[in-house]
């Protein structure tokens, strides 16, 4: 069973950056293709990037493409999202989610193992 614990998020000024971190457990982290989803109030959670398993392949929704950064540390078999240039629309509960095989998917319902998740507020 793995298990992941999202770390980073907190308060922010519009145009101030964060990193938020996700520590895997339970598994062979080279394996599991990661990805990042964000749910805010009273909307759905949507997708926000992905990285392979060896992180040579990553992939990201529109509004993350050049202010969202996915990466990974296969040795602390941790994954990041860096976010920069942040927006007050950027305010949501981050989730980290693990699925098996390691390949990339932009649908939750590829993932087979979720973080808690980690509050991200961006003041205006």
């Amino acid at each position: 069973q793995v298990q992941l614990a999202e770390s980073g998020g907190g308060l922010v000024q519009a145009g101030g950056s964060l990193r938020l971190s996700c520590a895997a457990s339970g598994g062979t982290f080279t394996s599991l293709g990661m990805g990042w989803f964000r749910q805010a109030p009273g909307k759905e959670r949507e997708f926000v990037a992905t990285i392979s398993g060896t992180g040579d392949k990553t992939y990201y929704v529109w509004f993350g493409k050049g202010r969202f950064i996915i990466s990974r540390d296969n040795v602390k078999n941790t994954v990041y999202l860096q976010m920069n240039s942040l927006k007050p629309e950027d305010t949501a509960v981050y989730y980290c989610a693990a699925r098996r095989g390691g390949s990339l998917s932009l649908r939750g319902e590829g993932y087979d193992y979720w973080g808690q998740g980690t509050q991200v507020t961006v003041a205006s």
